[in-house]
């Protein structure tokens, strides 16, 4: 066996027995299929947890503080049906995103028999887990939460608990671009019930108290109704007391914008990564990989699923799922000695199908 000088390979990826197909078996109980996707991490679980409860969040404040109490109907219902729409699609496209399989690569089957059944020529590769056990198609990676190789991996969201991978990257976008949405929406709204309480509401009651004897003659108001405490409601701007309704807003405004900075950076970041065809963890490791790139709108099209139409902004119209994986899907070719030391393949031919392999790949994924 040889080992090339990688400093960052773990001492266990070293070891001969790790390198052994023999010693790759298939999982003694396979996922059935349709089974539905969900990893346990509880960090994970933690996040998405806490994703939807500040949703909810942002539900409560801006129906029982600024939408209910107000008079003005047309602008209560046509604010609280586009925050209600938008909130729901967020919600759905981050359960579509969490439990929608990645992309996930068959587990275990980098086995003797497999490699041997794939025929290799002089020249082709194969790339093998030591992690996961499985031949890794082009652009798969490890994800170390998932303990799973995923297929064009982008990276390992917690907010989602889950990979964003060649399967669920729509879900992802769209699920970032709503928050955004309801993010800034909520933001507006804010800024004119603050604008409409201070200047009609809570301006007025404490102008109430403060009338001249002048002011007081001209409205024939009686000596005894000023000495009255004055009943000025504030119901049109919350049902709440003025300094809950303040706390509540200003706790609203932060998640807010937290979150419209957080989403649209995210939103951009897989934008740029679809039309460029490099997801991050290529982007990161700046590999000049010697394939073909789609094209940008042939790429957008593909995650998406299809020509332009509404079903892109659809949670629940899935992207262009690629071909089922071939047996030449699995198999790459090498040119060269210093490409395969470039990419640091597991390199097996039908020349020797019994040599262990010489090189392993593995990608650790550092959890986002």
């Amino acid at each position: 066996m040889m080992l090339i000088p990688a400093h960052h390979f773990r001492d266990i990826e070293r070891k001969p027995e790790y390198l052994q197909p023999e010693k790759c078996i298939p999982p003694p109980h396979p996922r059935p299929a349709g089974t539905m996707w969900f990893i346990r991490d509880g960090c994970g679980i933690a996040c998405a947890i806490v994703t939807w409860f500040l949703v909810l969040y942002a539900e409560f404040v801006v129906l029982f503080v600024m939408l209910i109490p107000s008079r003005d109907y047309v602008y209560s219902v046509i604010n609280g049906l586009v925050f209600n729409l938008l909130a729901f699609l967020a919600l759905a496209s981050h359960c579509r995103a969490m439990l929608t399989d990645p992309g996930a690569v068959p587990k275990g089957n980098a086995t003797k028999e497999f490699i041997e059944s794939l025929q290799l020529k002089p020249g082709q590769v194969v790339y093998k887990c030591p992690k996961c056990c499985s031949i890794k198609p082009d652009r798969a990676h490890h994800c170390s939460v998932c303990k799973r190789c995923i297929r064009k991996m982008d990276h390992h969201c917690p907010w989602v608990n889950n990979c964003v991978g060649e399967n669920n990257q729509k879900y992802f976008v769209l699920f970032t671009m709503y928050i955004a949405l309801i993010s800034l929406h909520a933001l507006i709204m804010v800024g004119f019930h603050f604008l409409h309480c201070f200047e009609e509401d809570w301006t007025n009651l404490l102008q109430a108290y403060g009338l001249t004897r002048e002011e007081t003659a001209e409205a024939r108001i009686s000596l005894h109704e000023i000495k009255q405490p004055l009943k000025v409601s504030s119901t049109e701007c919350s049902s709440f007391s003025p300094p809950t309704t303040v706390i509540l807003l200003i706790l609203l405004c932060f998640e807010g914008l937290l979150f419209l900075i957080f989403t649209s950076v995210m939103f951009g970041t897989q934008v740029h990564s679809i039309c460029t065809d490099e997801t991050g963890i290529e982007r990161l490791q700046r590999k000049k990989q010697r394939r073909e790139r789609r094209g940008s709108w042939k790429s957008v099209k593909e995650t998406f699923g299809g020509d332009f139409s509404l079903n892109w902004f659809n949670p629940f119209s899935g992207p262009c799922h690629p071909k089922p994986l071939s047996d030449r899907d699995w198999v790459r070719q090498v040119s060269s000695v210093s490409d395969t030391e470039n990419t640091e393949t597991t390199t097996t031919t039908t020349e020797e199908p019994s040599e262990e392999p010489k090189k392993e790949d593995f990608v650790e994924v550092v959890d986002e």
